[in-house]
């Protein structure tokens, strides 16, 4: 056999790596981009258009319940699409997921405000809020998953922390429009009609499904276990998960503290700054989209150094440096000076990245092939209901019964040491086992 025929096979695998790991991030950025502007417009928008009330702080806890409700149908899709991707496979679960996003978001970009059809508005804006949580339910596992099982055993970390990109570029995106729309309008039209069109950008998925669909093989460990799943009985992934819950219930408790930070310094802080210290939307805005960059990075080089020294003691530190800077964010608000803002939101986004990098290959590697789909995306969601879907919500009443940011911080340490515990008692087996359990 000549040299070019023995090098032949490395190569096609590397380009299908490329175009798993090119389909995964651009999915991820498209899917947390119309899932994530929910969170912006809720903080801006949502309280005054859909939940008019005499008390601002009343008609922004309503915004943010119906934000919080979208997590709610984060697990039911991870539950459904779960199945699919362990039975059929996951490359038809990320293309059903990815759709059915491009579909709800362009419908939430349609919806008449209360002002024109009164209480029906909110209920419409929850049942589209809850398909878009069905829909993510479905993408990070799809994409997550064949982009780690694609991977040299050797680079999985690196892999599956690379799709999570697309999460912060979907942050990033989804901010800068909202950012060039605040300031391209005015504050009347920006809550008129400008707000629709971060929605209405949804329908730019479509050519994503079609690649997906087209172009992507699905991946080998799932191959690996098609025959034997075939041939056995049709039992549910999920039910068998259920049966099973211990790596299930480690996966929520250890992924608490990365879902209320992201979503404390984001969404959160960003209504804090914007109605309680009266600085400009676009100031909070810049900060948020700057510090995405920042957990981007902190993301993949923590996936990559987990491959070295080990996934738990990557994901440790991020937790340690969480829990502590969760005492620093709003001090550093306070000062309403831009540079100190911008020092809190990136440094507790880093805490972020840290965590994100490694934590979604530990999450996969703690499963056997043919549950993995339905074990790593149902505790990756249900962690994002009880930290994520819950952050801004809990921080906002928080501060208002309080009358202090201090509680925050004391909620963001809780989550951490609650972390460390179901960490610590995760043994290396698990993460070595179940990854190549069939």
């Amino acid at each position: 056999m000549s040299v070019q025929g023995r090098i032949a096979p490395a190569e096609a695998a590397t380009k299908r790596r490329g175009k798993v790991l090119t389909a995964a991030i651009a999915a991820q950025s498209l899917e947390y981009y119309d899932f994530l502007i929910y969170g912006t417009a809720a903080s801006l928008v949502f309280n005054h258009a859909f939940f008019p009330s005499t008390s601002a702080v009343a008609g922004v806890l309503a915004a943010f319940a119906t934000f919080a409700v979208g997590f709610a149908g984060r697990p039911v899709g991870a539950a459904v699409f779960g199945h699919i991707g362990d039975r059929f496979g996951r490359k038809p679960a990320l293309v059903a997921s990815t759709l059915s996003m491009a579909v709800a978001t362009t419908l939430v970009g349609l919806l008449p405000t209360f002002s024109s059809i009164g209480a029906l508005a909110p209920v419409l804006l929850v049942i589209l809020r809850v398909a878009q949580g069905i829909a993510v339910g479905g993408v990070w596992g799809g994409s997550t998953l064949l982009a780690v099982e694609h991977a040299p055993p050797n680079r999985r970390g690196l892999h599956g922390s690379l799709p999570q990109l697309g999460i912060f570029a979907g942050m990033v995106l989804g901010t800068l429009v909202f950012v060039v729309l605040s300031g391209a309008l005015t504050a009347d039209q920006f809550a008129a009609w400008g707000w629709r069109i971060p929605f209405l950008l949804g329908i730019v998925m479509i050519p994503v499904v079609f690649y997906i669909h087209r172009y992507l093989e699905d991946s080998p460990d799932f191959r690996a276990v098609e025959e034997k799943l075939a041939a056995a009985p049709k039992r549910s992934s999920v039910v068998q998960v259920l049966r099973r819950p211990k790596n299930l219930l480690l996966v929520v408790f250890i992924f608490l503290p990365a879902t209320i930070m992201f979503y404390a310094t984001v969404t959160g802080l960003l209504d804090y700054g914007v109605r309680e210290l009266k600085i400009a939307k676009g100031t909070m805005l810049t900060a948020v989209m700057f510090s995405m960059i920042a957990t981007g990075v902190s993301t993949v080089l923590c996936g990559r150094l987990s491959d070295t020294v080990g996934r738990r003691p990557v994901y440790a530190g991020g937790v340690v440096l969480a829990g502590i800077w969760g005492f620093a964010l709003f001090p550093l608000a306070d000062t309403r000076n831009f540079w100190a803002i911008l020092l809190a939101i990136v440094v507790g986004q880093i805490s972020v990245g840290a965590m994100f990098g490694p934590g979604v290959t530990m999450f996969a590697e703690m499963f056997p092939p043919s549950v993995r789909f339905s074990g790593a995306s149902m505790g990756y969601q249900l962690a994002n209901i009880i930290g994520g879907g819950l952050a801004p919500f809990v921080m906002a009443a928080l501060i208002a019964a309080t009358h202090t940011t201090v509680s925050v911080s004391v909620y963001i340490l809780a989550a951490c040491l609650i972390s460390l515990v179901p960490l610590a008692l995760l043994g290396r087996r698990a993460l070595t086992s179940a990854a190549v359990e069939g």
